[in-house]
């Protein structure tokens, strides 16, 4: 066995099986998040360049945007099989980049461009991840998502370190319009391994799982959202997740904007912040996260976020200056991808197959989006009553408080949904043998 062979099996602690899907997993969320880390510099930079004041106007076009996209992947998710409808909304975003590229190059209406594209990146980036992280949920169960998740989240986190350096060494000789391209090769490749992994899939499991369509109504994850406490509670934790991560930004953005001038240092600051996140972020996955999800539980891990919440809003009260803000940022960002994300995946795994892809794009989309909007504009609000960006942070303290008590709560509705789902497929098991 060769070291990188070694290396896979100790890392994904799986049955050869698992470890092929795991590994084109890996790869599809390698390429996926690599296209995006291209991106999310150029947006950022954008965003700041239309001026701080019109951040709360692009947030909440961005939640208009995906409330008009929801009904439409609804719909696609009902009428199409897996094997169809992911590498069509795939192909979609290629063919928007494209159009970007084209836009940008021959000089077309540059300003108008520049904010359509800032709320493209970010329905880009939610859809794709979304549609991702179903798909993982579909593939793997809860025991398996608690061993594998970490693997398959260092596969992202090594494409985001590939695209800001990306970023950082071709933005000059080709220009920042130009990486739209490598983006949109990255994307096709993500598809690519799409295919791959559903031929994995149907030499497990069949062609019937791969093949079938979800079926339902286009809005059909409204009602599973309003019916089930456990779902309500998951949109809970990603509206909350959504607070503290807008409101850092925010307090990141104005800061940022008076302390740091030139187009290209803020594209360098942004692109840095992501290379430090993703290196921590990396280290933690491949050496942690998948023990401490096997440990700690779902909902304990999940805590962690909301933890270091708590503690970043109470320094920057204290001392809500550049350096700070940098790093609780780069804290906050390498827990969620770290640790808190693989555990809130793991809370889809127990969820029915409709809700996996319908209620959990409306949790991740639209929620999360909608939220972006509601607290940017709160932001913006309790700043125009006369509130330092210091005594903002200590506002937002009580509600990282909650938000811990909800992750501790949804860690054990969790495991009592994967226990019943153990018993019932134990039971079926018994009754084909008998």
């Amino acid at each position: 066995m060769s070291a990188l062979q070694r290396w896979v099996a100790w890392a994904a602690p799986a049955t050869p099986r698992e470890r092929v899907a795991a590994l084109w997993s890996f790869a599809y969320f390698f390429t996926l998040l690599a296209g995006y880390y291209v991106l999310r510099p150029l947006r950022d930079q954008m965003g700041i360049a239309g001026g701080v004041r019109n951040l709360p106007w692009l947030f909440t076009a961005t939640f208009l945007a995906l409330l008009m996209a929801q009904p439409l992947y609804g719909a696609l998710v009902a009428k199409l099989p897996r094997s169809r409808f992911i590498p069509v909304v795939y192909h979609f975003f290629v063919g928007n980049l494209v159009l970007f590229w084209l836009l940008l190059v021959f000089g077309v209406e540059v300003a108008i461009v520049a904010r359509i594209f800032f709320v493209w990146v970010s329905v880009f980036n939610l859809f794709a991840v979304a549609v991702f992280w179903s798909f993982m949920a579909d593939l793997f169960d809860a025991e398996q998502g608690k061993r594998l998740f970490g693997f398959i989240g260092a596969g992202g986190t090594a494409g985001a370190l590939l695209g800001p350096l990306l970023t950082i060494v071709l933005s000059e000789p080709l220009g920042p319009t130009n990486l739209l391209i490598p983006a949109a090769v990255l994307l096709e490749v993500a598809v690519f391994c799409v295919h791959r992994l559903e031929r994995v899939s149907t030499a497990q499991s069949g062609a019937a799982q791969v093949h079938e369509r979800i079926g339902g109504g286009a809005l059909a994850a409204i009602p599973e959202l309003v019916r089930s406490p456990y779902l309500a509670g998951v949109g809970l934790w990603v509206s909350l997740l959504s607070f503290g991560a807008t409101t850092l930004y925010f307090e990141q953005a104005h800061i940022v904007a008076a302390t740091v001038h030139g187009a290209a240092t803020q594209t360098r600051l942004f692109a840095s912040i992501d290379l430090a996140v993703n290196l921590l972020t990396l280290i933690t996955q491949i050496f942690a996260t998948g023990r401490l999800l096997k440990r700690l539980g779902s909902g304990v891990a999940a805590g962690a976020l909301p933890a270091v919440y708590i503690a970043g809003f109470a320094a920057l009260f204290l001392l809500p200056t550049l350096a700070m803000v940098l790093v609780v940022q780069v804290a906050q960002r390498w827990m969620n991808f770290a640790v808190a994300n693989p555990a809130r995946q793991v809370f889809f795994t127990v969820m029915m197959r409709e809700e996996k892809y319908k209620a959990k794009n409306l949790i991740d989309v639209v929620i999360y989006r909608g939220s972006d909007a509601l607290y940017g504009w709160m932001f913006d609000s309790v700043q125009a009553l006369g509130l330092k960006l210091g005594a903002i942070a200590l506002a937002a303290l009580p509600v990282a408080v909650g938000w811990f008590v909800l992750s501790l709560g949804l860690g054990r509705a969790q495991e009592r949904r994967a226990a019943k789902l153990a018993t019932t497929a134990a039971k079926e098991v018994k009754e084909e043998v008998a």
